[in-house]
């Protein structure tokens, strides 16, 4: 019998890509302060839905949903994965990581969008992505009958490999998503206003926040597209299973759509369109990388269990 936490984790995974599409249409917007109370709006729970509201008030009906989504995800988890306690635990953690997260965002409205609290709620949003998108691939394919199953011509040796280059992906990723959020929370995002130079310097003189976390969030991005691509050549000489292959053609794709965007945001000068769909390419290409990463943990681990097993 299929179990029904990993349907539930994969739904995480899609509503919080959701999630982070809307909250980055509310910054690109201006607004983020449209409802200047918390967790209220205008002191209701269903305040008129017009302008500014409409995406801010959205945003929280959407986390709010997304609070009960995974608690739900939790509650199966409990359930169905008495053989793999690891996976409850992990959920749990993603509950109190939600909860927090969901802390931080109302504090940004009751500090009025501080700049590090800002940059917290979004970075701690990629974070939760991260582990839920661990849980969804670790539990893909499993049934009540116990571990998920292996995967077919796919060795420890590669496995390991995978898990090492797309999380180092993963991690690059994560930092650039990081330094972007500081970059647009310190209305950073149009000071180095030319393309692909800086104020016609390839590193222009760092003398402020905005200016130093822009080229950072650049500079990363140039690194995040190399191991991308990296990623993707290994691929083409290791055995690496079709279906993989094509899972990191995607995350080429999408390395490549990322920086188009980010090229056209700055051309826009910000325009809603290409900076809501630039964060939403980063979390879907951070999701991609980790799932891949997870892949490659467990084909390790599945490969090696009958050798631990024969030695005992």
């Amino acid at each position: 019998m299929t179990t029904l936490h990993p349907r539930a984790y994969k739904v995480t995974v899609v509503w919080t890509l959701g999630l982070l599409f809307l909250g980055s249409i509310v910054h690109a917007t201006e607004s983020s302060l449209a409802c200047p109370d918390w967790p209220t709006c205008f002191g209701s729970m269903v305040p008129e839905m017009t302008g500014g509201v409409f995406w801010e008030h959205l945003h929280r009906l959407v986390a709010g949903g997304l609070v009960m989504m995974f608690a739900l995800a939790t509650w199966l988890a409990k359930k169905e994965t008495s053989d793999r306690p690891w996976i409850f635990r992990a959920s749990l953690a993603g509950v109190g990581l939600l909860l927090v997260q969901s802390v931080f965002g109302g504090l940004t409205v009751i500090y009025q969008l501080p700049d590090l609290v800002s940059t917290t709620h979004l970075s701690l949003a990629f974070i939760f992505l991260s582990l839920a998108t661990v849980l969804a691939t670790a539990t893909h394919g499993s049934t009540g009958s116990g571990s998920p199953p292996t995967i077919e011509g796919f060795g420890a040796g590669e496995g390991r490999r995978l898990t090492l280059i797309a999380g180092a992906g993963a991690i690059l990723v994560f930092l650039q998503s990081a330094l972007g959020a500081l970059v647009r929370h310190t209305d950073g995002g149009m000071s180095c206003p030319d393309v692909p130079l800086c104020l016609g310097q390839v590193v222009p003189p760092l003398v402020n926040v905005q200016i130093t976390s822009h080229v950072l969030h650049r500079f990363m991005a140039v690194i995040a597209t190399l191991v991308v691509i990296g990623l993707y050549r290994w691929a083409l000489r290791a055995e690496v299973p079709t279906r993989l292959r094509r899972w990191i053609a995607g995350a080429v794709a999408l390395v490549l759509i990322q920086v188009a965007l980010g090229v056209v945001s700055v051309l826009t000068i910000l325009a809603v369109p290409p900076v809501s769909l630039h964060t939403l390419v980063a979390a879907a290409l951070l999701s991609l990388l980790v799932g891949l990463a997870t892949i490659g943990t467990r084909a390790a681990s599945t490969v090696e269990q009958p050798e631990l097993v024969e030695t005992r």
